[in-house]
């Protein structure tokens, strides 16, 4: 008989209590039936998806999702969207993400230009290609505010930082440091002021009292890392939904199918239906396939409770009922469900502490009354290396 697998990343859904809802998480203060009700029925408990000493990035942490030791495989966030964007990264290169920004007296306003269109990141980044780049530097236009550069240049010992971990402080606090790469990239940086000061979306927005892409900010570089294909390391074909560039590109160097959802945007509004109708289609040919949903923690990242509230929500009865709905109808089934890492309302970033997680089956029962922080945390399972999780789930030692 053959196991449909399903992995569910509410990204960054996870966080710490807040006074405004009573001393509960957002995830304890939404309302989630579905999810509840699979923690009834399966494994809960804790997951170390961050290793010690490492940055708690999506890129990090869903790599362990994936199976994926990034402490052995990790090389930086912009190849990895490198390679979901199909653009080359030769030897000696470096791809980076380069996010458009806004700074205002000498601060770090928005990671995301507030949060600007494609079609308008599209024009600024073509502005940026046309000032900055040259043979040894490229500029390449990606979703939103995520895009990319790859950089000819000796990185090592580059120190880069994210700049949504540094949201209302001073920018030049941050800016790249180590050795001559890190001059070339804070010498861009500081020149695209200039060019993006005058630029024709950015006045348009200015009118409209829109957040201005007003600098770039290119950070986690690297070279594509080397990976053993899903399939072989697992034994199962994947396939990967997601709306950002890193979840595909971690799908791509993966040797899974990626599978592009039309009205995907990243933000609580996203194309549910699709994702969905994707995911039931994907598992006609597919062993296992991963919906990835960014909305969450795009929210938390804007320190919007609410907007995470219904974030959370919105994946419960929009993503996990309808696929739960179809995984009923098989014989067969199970079902991975984790946030890559906590993103609180209070700092607006990530963090890395363990994650709650439910794994749950056709043939599984028992685990917890409800799916939470504190509920995960009172079972007393822990995995202790995140990137054991896949193995134990497709294996059903989990459970």
């Amino acid at each position: 008989m053959k196991i449909k697998r399903v992995v569910l990343i509410p990204d960054g859904m996870a966080g710490v209590p807040l006074d405004a809802l009573g001393g509960k998480t957002t995830l304890q203060a939404a309302h989630t039936p579905h999810m509840d009700a699979l923690a009834r029925r399966g494994r809960v408990g804790l997951t170390h998806n961050v290793p010690h000493g490492m940055e708690p990035g999506s890129d990090v942490a869903i790599m362990s999702i994936l199976g994926y030791d990034p402490k052995q495989y990790y090389t930086g966030r912009g190849p990895l969207e490198a390679a979901s964007m199909g653009v080359s990264v030769a030897p000696g290169q470096a791809a980076f993400r380069c996010n458009l920004l806004h700074v205002r007296d000498g601060s770090l306003i928005d990671y995301s230009a507030g949060h600007i269109t494609t079609e308008e990141s599209g024009e600024i980044i073509a502005a940026i290609q046309q000032e900055l780049g040259s043979n040894t530097i490229t500029f390449h236009h990606g979703v939103s505010f995520r895009n990319l550069m790859v950089l000819e240049a000796d990185c090592q010992g580059l120190t880069t930082h994210a700049p949504h971990d540094h949201m209302d402080e001073p920018w030049e606090k941050y800016l790249p440091s180590g050795g001559p790469c890190a001059d070339i990239i804070r010498d861009l940086i500081l020149r695209s002021q200039d060019i993006l000061a005058h630029h024709p979306v950015n006045e348009k927005r200015a009118v409209a009292g829109q957040r201005t892409a007003n600098m770039i900010w290119p950070w986690s570089g690297g070279a594509i890392p080397a990976v053993t294909p899903f399939v072989e390391k697992f034994g199962v074909r994947g396939a990967a939904i997601s709306a950002v560039d890193l979840v595909q590109g971690l799908g791509t160097v993966a040797g899974m199918s990626v599978i592009k959802v039309p009205g995907a945007t990243g933000m609580v509004d996203t194309n549910y239906e699709g994702k969905v109708a994707a995911a039931i289609k994907a598992l006609d040919t597919h062993d296992l396939v991963v919906v990835h949903l960014e909305g969450p923690d795009e929210a938390a990242h804007m320190g919007d409770m609410e907007l995470k509230k219904t974030g959370i929500e919105r994946f419960d009865s929009l993503i996990v009922k309808p696929i739960m709905d179809h995984l009923e109808t098989l014989d067969a089934w199970r079902v991975l469900l984790l946030p890559d890492h906590p993103t609180p309302i209070p700092i607006r970033t990530h963090t890395s502490e363990p994650v709650p997680f439910l794994a749950a089956g056709a043939d599984t029962a028992g685990g917890a009354d409800s799916f939470s922080e504190q509920s995960a945390a009172g079972t007393g399972f822990v995995v202790k290396n995140g990137h054991e999780l896949m193995g134990l789930f497709i294996k059903d030692t989990v459970f």
